[in-house]
C-alpha cells in the first residue's frame, strides 16, 4: 500500500507501522493480564473505533470478561464537537463492578469523561480506560489514562479503527492528515 492515501478529500501519509501497532497492543494487554488476572473487570468497548483495538486485545488476555458497547459520539469531520451524543446506550448493569473502557483514541477526553460520569452514577466499583492512542497535548482532565498504547501528537489519524467520515477504519496502519 502507498505511503499516502486518499479519504474524500483528505490526503494522509502513513504515520504508525501495523508492527509498532501490534507490539504496542501486545504491552496493553500484558498489563491488562497483570492487573486484571485475579478480578476480571467488564469491557466496554466504546463503537465504532474501539472495534479493531479491542479485537486485537482481546485476543491476548487471559481472563475472562464480560464484554459489552457502547457508542457515543462528538466527531464532525476532523474535529470534535462540544455535544456529545448517545447512539447506542449502557445495557449493562455495572453496580459494584469493575469496568475497563476501551477506546481507539483519548484526545479532549469528553468521550471519556461522560463515560465516568455515566458508570459512576450507575454505580461501578472501579473504572479504568484503556486506549490504542493517547493525545498528550490535547488531553486537559484529570482523570487518569490507566492504559495507553501510543503517545502521538495532536494531529488527526486515521486507521486501525481511527477514521474520516466513516472511512479508513480498516487500514492496518496509522496514517496522519497530510496539512
Amino acid at each position: 500500500m502507498s505511503e499516502i492515501i486518499q479519504l474524500h478529500d483528505k490526503k494522509f501519509i502513513k504515520y504508525i507501522p501495523s508492527q509498532e501497532i501490534d507490539k504496542a497492543v501486545s504491552e496493553v494487554a500484558e498489563q491488562l493480564n497483570r492487573d486484571y488476572c485475579s478480578d476480571p473487570p467488564l469491557i466496554l468497548v466504546t463503537l465504532n473505533g474501539a472495534i479493531v483495538f479491542a479485537a486485537d486485545l482481546l485476543k491476548q488476555l487471559q481472563f475472562s470478561s464480560v464484554l459489552s458497547c457502547i457508542k457515543l459520539s462528538s466527531y464532525k469531520g476532523t474535529h470534535a464537537t462540544d455535544t456529545m451524543k448517545t447512539l447506542i446506550g449502557l445495557n449493562e448493569d455495572v453496580s459494584g463492578k469493575r469496568v475497563l473502557i476501551i477506546e481507539d483514541i483519548v484526545d479532549t477526553g469528553k468521550t471519556y469523561q461522560t463515560l465516568v460520569d455515566l458508570l459512576n452514577e450507575k454505580g461501578a466499583k472501579e473504572i479504568r480506560i484503556a486506549t490504542l492512542t493517547l493525545k498528550p497535548d490535547a488531553y486537559n482532565l484529570d482523570l487518569p489514562v490507566h492504559y495507553v498504547g501510543i503517545r502521538i501528537p495532536n494531529k488527526f489519524v486515521v486507521g486501525r479503527g481511527l477514521d474520516y467520515d466513516g472511512l479508513g477504519r480498516n487500514l492496518n496502519d496509522i496514517y496522519q492528515l497530510v496539512n
